[in-house]
């Protein structure tokens, strides 16, 4: 969080967050929409930190998947909050970073002394998209809505023909390559050569951790119900080795070499969740624990165009934001990496240990090192929680900043991998 020398940079505490269970596509809230989930969501938060009526400086909401009418969920979601209507409201996108930064975004404002106090948070459905019509029949009705007879709106569908009803929907492939993430990420688990074995021990921990929060009730003030749902219902707790081992390849299914499956990838989810920001003035006005300070923040990019990893960006943004800060790669307590595929997780870690890597492209003498697994996503991730894409970074950050209080202190690294070869980072202390 950096400013000018006129105007000095504050420390931004983070209060807290809230989100409801993760679902699965086309499961729980498949008539939800975002707007729904948001106000759920951003509702719960209110009521936790006793928000009503209060006017705050901004709400960043972002979506990734979102209809028109989506417009600007931000402002739309806090109307319908319980907080003032004098609250501004804005939406972001970023791909899986999004409610990264929209917390970055709340948390500069903050820093600079623009305002006191904020929302950031995200909410993406994969079960309620936007379905449209191709540009041609989308050409039609426009004319015909814009023709004043009868006559030339009848002449505006001339030459129509069956083959228009055809309908698009979104896609998630990548636009300048074609491929989808799954299958960039296979790209990448061979170049760094991660085996189908590692992969799916990575997944099984992932749900074998978030059950035991859940069991032990680090969950509690995090998550809140919605839709008869109490807990991720993409959650396995009973997953073994042998069950994860049976499944085939989901991306490369040809080639004998495809090492990522429905288990060791996450699932198309929906989903919403928020986190509360302040300065420290206000929160000790109002009342409110400080649970830890976002110290800073990096976003980077890769030319994954031209043969980079597409998901390797946070490899270049943390070493970037740990040579600002003084820190070296070791110097976290624990560590939330964004579990888009266990294979870019492990990827992301052999890539930190190459002393080629980090030499040739990171411009290092030496490699970051290495970082002890069970430091990693200590209450699970998202391919245990699943992955609604707008939703993930303010859950992770919340998760982060109630383990920090639950550890009496330290520090946190969260490092999340976007669509497009983009990565977004951040440093959490208390």
């Amino acid at each position: 969080m950096r400013g000018d020398p006129m105007r000095p940079v504050r420390p931004v505490a983070v209060l807290g967050g809230v989100r409801i269970p993760f679902c699965r596509q086309n499961t729980a809230y498949a008539d939800v929409g975002n707007l729904g989930m948001s106000v759920r969501t951003l509702g719960a938060l209110v009521e936790r930190f006793g928000l009503h009526g209060q006017q705050l400086g901004e709400v960043a909401m972002g979506a990734v998947i979102k209809h028109s009418n989506d417009w600007n969920l931000g402002r739309e979601a806090a109307l319908s909050s319980g907080l003032s209507p004098l609250t501004p409201g804005i939406t972001l996108q970023r791909a899986c970073g999004t409610s990264l930064d929209s917390i970055i975004t709340v948390a500069n404002k903050i820093a600079t002394g623009q305002i006191e106090s904020g929302i950031g948070g995200g909410s993406d459905s994969t079960s309620d998209v936007p379905i449209v019509y191709g540009k041609s029949l989308r050409r039609r009705l426009l004319a015909a809505a814009a023709a004043k007879a009868p006559r030339d709106k009848l002449a505006a569908f001339k030459g129509f023909a069956l083959r228009e009803l055809r309908p698009e929907f979104p896609g998630v492939a990548e636009p300048r390559t074609g491929k989808s993430m799954g299958e960039h990420c296979e790209d990448m688990a061979k170049e760094w050569n991660i085996s189908r074995d590692s992969q799916d021990e990575w997944a099984l921990s992932s749900h074998r951790k978030l059950a035991a929060a859940y069991e032990r009730g680090f969950f509690d003030d995090l998550v809140v119900s919605f839709r008869g749902v109490s807990r991720d219902n993409n959650l396995r707790a009973d997953s073994t080795l042998e069950k994860l081992a049976s499944l085939k390849p989901a991306f490369d299914r040809s080639s004998g070499r495809g090492t990522l499956t429905a288990a060791n990838s996450t699932p198309l989810t929906d989903g919403a969740s928020a986190c509360l920001l302040g300065s420290e003035e206000w929160a000790q006005k109002h009342g409110h624990e400080v649970l830890c300070h976002l110290r800073d923040a990096q976003t980077a990019a890769v030319d994954f165009v031209h043969g980079e990893g597409l998901l390797m960006a946070p490899t270049i943004a943390v070493p970037e934001m740990l040579r600002r800060n003084g820190l070296a790669l070791q110097d976290f307590d624990f560590y939330e990496i964004h579990e888009a595929f266990a294979a870019q997780v492990l990827c992301t870690l052999r890539a930190w240990e190459s002393e080629e890597y980090c030499r040739h492209r990171l411009g290092r003498e030496a490699p970051l090192g290495r970082i002890d697994p069970a430091r990693i996503n200590p209450n699970g991730s998202s391919l245990a929680t699943g992955h609604p894409f707008a939703a993930t970074g303010a859950r992770i950050v919340a998760s982060a900043a109630r383990e920090l209080k639950a550890r009496g202190g330290g520090r946190c690294l969260v490092s999340i991998c976007t669509a497009g070869g983009m990565g977004v980072v951040a440093i959490l202390e208390r």
